[in-house]
């Protein structure tokens, strides 16, 4: 559901897109604790939004946390994320870890406004959506706009650092 005539709260995210003239559209839907993975956001929004990217947070041995942006009904593939992040390994960073970390929480994790500018990598899936929908920076909350405006804001590269989900 697009959010119309209706005051939203700004996120971290939204603030900083306003802040570089990004255009963008704020979808809310009802979301509940057992069901905050990427796959039921899908579901949730309508097919017209645009594609649905979930944000995958990862500590590398040596770069520290990198981010990583690529479509819900995929997986991030760890040995291709690291090469391209310049690691040898990577692995998921900790749950309990994560709001300390970037500023946000499990199904509210934007790529965009984090405490800090970590190394963000795009799937090269973007290449091919005329919008996509990330997460606005809490639960509910969708941020819809062009690649290339996301690219911007997470100061992000586009790299293969996916790998399709078995059926």
């Amino acid at each position: 559901m697009t959010v119309k005539n209706k005051k939203i709260t700004k996120t971290n995210a939204m603030r900083m897109l306003d802040k570089q003239k990004c255009s963008y559209t704020v979808h809310e839907y009802a979301w509940s604790e057992d069901h905050l993975d990427a796959l039921s956001v899908l579901e949730k929004m309508s097919k017209d939004a645009g594609a649905v990217y979930k944000t995958i947070v990862a500590v590398g041995d040596k770069t520290g946390v990198v981010v990583g942006v690529i479509p819900a009904q995929n997986e991030l593939d760890l040995k291709a994320f690291a090469k391209v992040s310049g690691n040898k390994r990577i692995e998921m960073l900790p749950l309990k870890d994560l709001e300390a970390t970037i500023g946000y929480i499990r199904g509210g994790c934007s790529p965009i406004g984090m405490k800090k500018a970590f190394p963000t990598y795009l799937s090269h899936h973007i290449l091919d959506e005329k919008s996509v929908l990330v997460s606005g920076g809490k639960r509910g909350t969708q941020i819809e706009l062009n690649p290339a405006d996301l690219m911007a804001a997470a100061h992000a590269k586009v790299e293969e650092i996916t790998q399709e989900k078995d059926e």
